[in-house]
């Protein structure tokens, strides 16, 4: 396994990474076998590991924090704020304010069973919370040494900006990390994200390289979706009539094919190719899906086979816009329109 510096935070994590979001409620229900999940992604080499308090409730975290107890000094463990955790109404326990900060990090750090979070992540934008109010609260988190570093997940460029040239501004600490959805299906990041993430030495993981499992394969126009896959666990991100995707899921297979590669080989080593990529974020929800998608740890592609793949899906082109995972507000009608209409 091919280690990699994170950004500025001064941690050397893996190429690819164990997003842990199905472990748990949201997937595989049996703590034992995601147990041996994490245990087995460590011995593979696999040295960081993502969470977040809203995956199954904060059921994950405890899973994570369980599994790894005996073995956190090997880990860099991640996990993230912003969404309610579990069901409920109450507006001042989300989003990316201090008061919310303040509280959700206890409570992560009391589920993971831990006294501190290598890279804490702000899980998407805020924008009813100043930006400068949130950069604020998780300095303040990384001087108490709650935190290591601190970063955002799916934030467009502007925002990553702001955040530095804040950070610059108050003397504070800015984003060492973005977390970004990227893969050959969505490649929209490639235009703004990772060049300022390259501009500001920040380190980029990448959330949902497979797409769902478009890119294992498992998705055919003449064969119903499995039923524990994405298409019905995640039906609003699923876009079983998308023939275009369809298309390019046949195309990117051939090119496997000649490459004597796997499509989720292919996916997962073209993924981490990119200068500013250090990790990809896989996601078992098995002990046999882990085993697989470990046999890329190792791979490299070559350029006759990246430029292949450009023509099938060109740089910075995203099949489904729904895939880059956050609207801004502002596309709003409310926010377009100078008064309402009738």
């Amino acid at each position: 396994m091919e280690y990699r510096r994170l950004g500025s935070t001064g941690l050397e994590v893996s190429r690819f990474g164990l997003g842990t979001m199905v472990l748990g409620a949201w997937g595989n229900t049996d703590r034992d076998a995601c147990s041996r999940i994490i245990n087995q992604a460590l011995d593979g080499g696999i040295n960081l590991v993502d969470t977040a308090d809203m995956y199954g409730a904060g059921e994950n975290e405890q899973i994570v924090g369980e599994a790894i107890r005996e073995r956190r000094d090997e880990v860099v463990l991640c996990t993230k704020f912003h969404h309610p955790v579990g069901d409920h109404g109450d507006p001042t326990r989300r989003g990316n304010s201090r008061r919310w900060i303040m509280q959700a990090v206890d409570n992560s750090l009391r589920r993971l069973g831990t006294d501190r979070i290598d890279l804490y992540q702000a899980h998407r934008p805020d924008p009813d919370t100043p930006l400068a109010e949130t950069v604020g609260a998780l300095t303040d988190l990384v001087r108490a040494g709650k935190i290591r570093a601190w970063g955002t997940s799916t934030f467009p460029a502007e925002e990553l900006v702001g955040a530095h040239w804040l950070a610059e501004q108050d003397g504070a600490v800015g984003p060492q990390c973005e977390q970004a959805p990227y893969s050959i299906l969505c490649r929209t990041v490639e235009r703004d994200v990772l060049p300022v993430a390259r501009r500001h030495d920040m380190g980029v993981l990448t959330w949902s390289p497979l797409s769902g499992g478009w890119l294992t394969g498992k998705y055919r126009r003449d064969r119903t979706a499995p039923a524990d896959s994405r298409a019905s666990t995640n039906p609003d991100h699923f876009d079983g009539a998308n023939e275009a995707k369809f298309e390019a899921v046949e195309h990117l297979t051939r090119i496997a094919a000649d490459a004597g590669l796997s499509l989720t080989h292919l996916a997962l080593a073209w993924n981490v190719e990119h200068p500013a990529v250090t990790a990809a974020l896989i996601g078992p929800r098995t002990e046999a899906q882990l085993t697989d998608l470990l046999g890329a740890a190792d791979l490299t592609l070559s350029t006759d086979v990246l430029d292949a793949v450009d023509e099938a899906v060109p740089a910075g082109h995203a099949i489904n816009p729904a895939d880059i995972g956050w609207t801004p507000p502002a596309l709003a009608a409310a926010h377009r329109r100078r008064r309402n209409t009738p």
